[in-house]
């Protein structure tokens, strides 16, 4: 990705959507061949289209043709969704080498996509692992004279002013000039924001944002926003009660995405992520193909129109919506939740956003080096094989985006001390930097030096494996996968305002939304001086640790272990640390 390297003098020239549908689409060959097959087994050159997103032939043709043509049989499933499959299909070995998906074609139900993932977990608690922890916890005891400026009181609650000290900026003047085509993208799924709560953490947090304030509203496929007070979800209130009072006057943006039905996990079938999210600001994502898979999966993700009661009616959102700028996401499950080829066609996706100028934070997760506990014995700790297999979070494996992981102002410490990775122990929940390494993507390029690096100061004392695969190994984390995360910004004791009560909130939901409103910050200032978005901004900040302030104390215990240890340099628990505002605006303020 040469539009990212700080080095190279492709660096901010991103891509045009047709620049990447060129990029990604088959090689000529690849076309050629398959259309001179079709017309050879009798598939006239007039029956035969090319998508716009060139990587599909279309033909319209009989069941017995297709069977001929395939040398297979069709049938019809109609279980909880209409299918129309073959068991299998074939191809002459000249073809098959060009063709990644055929439809109609092998479609396996939605137990075995389970089984090639993890454990089997009920829809209930999948979906409930999809947004990062958040716990409302009761305001600490305070001072009667306490107000929420005063820094003294960090260790107990971060307000918008201990963020503006831990980290080096100031809140913007509520009447700066800013761009209309910089509102900070905030991603939803099944939690729900009220103007009610909003309204009082303005009051009490930062009078200078009016009263009314809100996002705008982006629904995807029946999304809807916002709801009564009562109704309000601790996620939604979260991310925008922290975005406000750093970007202010710039604007939020709210992909609030999926109906009602689907989002609150009503159907057994939906333990997939994101992809409706991606249809919508990207039309060419509704069809892509990649992995042996194209579009949506009909056994993981939602159905549109939606026939439940209640129901999205519509056809399924293709490209209704640009991305914006930046976007964070406080949402995800475990890598071993969703099968590879589902996450590496999605990893695509994140590539191709990157390219156009889209920087994209995602949570790194609240348990450490383990994953979230099912509701059965046989997954209570939430790790693989035996328990005893750290489990890696998605979609935080892709390389294509910034992973943030959270740290913390520990009792007796100030805003003017380093900060240390966040480990929050509970009777019900045990909250640590959500950190470890992929099984399914290696170490990419701009990492290697980083996590070479900590391998060489820091040996963790555990077994581990090379390749990504754990059933035949003793080791317990894959030394050669992909590291988790890449930065962290503070994300405990939270001041915030949920369900008309005020609080404290955590979790790296709230480190993600931090660190993105400060890159939407350092996007404004560089429109300001003419130039563009930054993209995706790993390899700059990997090529520039010195612009972040590294976090050397900390572990992110889970699966029975420690976990990993916050050293000096990058690891896999604070990342290459938190941000140092000043410091980064001026590095990308000097690049192109």
């Amino acid at each position: 990705m040469e539009v990212s390297h700080p080095g190279s003098s492709m660096y901010g020239k991103h891509w045009s959507p047709d620049e990447i549908i060129e990029a990604f689409k088959p090689s000529d060959e690849a076309v050629e061949t398959v259309a001179a097959w079709l017309i050879k087994s009798g598939i006239s050159k007039e029956r035969i289209t090319h998508s716009d997103n060139k990587v599909w032939l279309a033909f319209d043709a009989t069941t017995e043709e297709v069977e001929s043509l395939l040398h297979t049989e069709y049938f019809h499933d109609d279980q909880d969704r209409a299918l129309v499959a073959a068991h299998e299909y074939h191809l002459p070995s000249h073809v098959s080498e060009h063709v990644d998906y055929i439809t109609p074609g092998v479609k396996g139900t939605f137990m075995e996509l389970r089984r090639r993932g993890k454990r089997s977990v009920n829809a209930e608690s999948e979906h409930k692992s999809r947004r990062r922890q958040q716990h409302l916890k009761p305001l600490p005891e305070l001072p009667k004279s306490w107000a929420s400026s005063d820094l003294s009181t960090c260790d107990q609650v971060i307000t918008p002013e201990c963020l503006q000290a831990l980290y080096g900026f100031k809140a913007p003047s509520p009447k700066a000039k800013v761009s209309k085509n910089n509102s900070l993208g905030i991603f939803e799924e099944g939690d729900y924001y009220a103007q009610q709560d909003f309204d009082k953490f303005f009051a009490q947090y930062a009078p200078s944002i009016p009263k009314g304030t809100h996002p705008i509203l982006n629904s995807i496929d029946g999304g809807k926003a916002p709801v009564p007070v009562a109704d309000a979800g601790g996620e939604s209130n979260l991310d925008f009660e922290l975005a406000y009072p750093i970007i202010y006057p710039q604007t939020t943006t709210l992909y609030q995405t999926d109906d009602t039905f689907y989002a609150t996990s009503n159907s057994s079938t939906t333990g997939g992520i994101l992809n409706t999210f991606f249809d919508a600001i990207d039309g060419s994502y509704c069809t892509y193909s990649a992995f042996g898979e194209t579009g949506n999966d009909p056994k993981l993700d939602p159905k549109y129109p939606d026939p439940n009661p209640g129901g999205y009616k519509g056809k399924l959102m293709c490209g209704v919506y640009k991305p914006t700028n930046v976007i964070t996401i406080s949402y995800g499950v475990q890598e071993s939740d969703l099968p590879a080829y589902y996450q590496q066609r999605q990893c695509n996706e994140f590539l191709k956003l990157g390219l156009q100028g889209v920087s994209i934070f995602v949570a790194s997760g609240d348990t450490g080096v383990g994953g979230y506990p099912g509701q059965t014995q046989s997954d209570f700790y939430g790790c693989l094989r035996d328990d005893d297999v750290f489990s890696p979070t998605q979609p935080n494996s892709c390389p294509w985006l910034t992973n943030v992981g959270a740290t913390k102002v520990y009792p007796g410490k100030t805003v003017h001390d380093p900060e240390s990775a966040v480990f929050d122990p509970s009777p019900s929940f045990n909250f640590s930097s959500g950190g470890g390494f992929s099984n399914i993507f290696p170490t990419p390029k701009y990492q290697q030096g980083a996590v070479s690096n900590y391998f060489k100061h820091y040996n963790p004392p555990y077994p581990y494996y090379l390749d990504g695969k754990y059933e035949n190994s003793t080791g317990i984390y894959n030394r050669n996968g992909r590291g988790i995360p890449d930065v962290a910004a503070n994300g405990d004791n939270i001041a915030v305002w949920v369900g008309g009560k005020q609080g404290t909130s955590g979790g790296t939901s709230a480190s993600s939304p931090i660190f993105a409103s400060l890159v939407n910050r350092i996007v404004e200032e560089r429109i300001k001086v003419g130039k563009g978005p930054l993209g995706f901004i790993n390899p700059t900040l990997y090529a520039n640790p010195g612009v972040l302030n590294d976090i050397t104390n900390g572990t992110n215990p889970g699966c029975g272990t420690l976990g990993f240890n916050a050293t000096k340099g990058w690891d896999p628990v604070t990342g290459l640390g938190t941000p140092n505002y000043p410091k980064m605006l001026d590095l990308f303020l000097s690049l192109p």
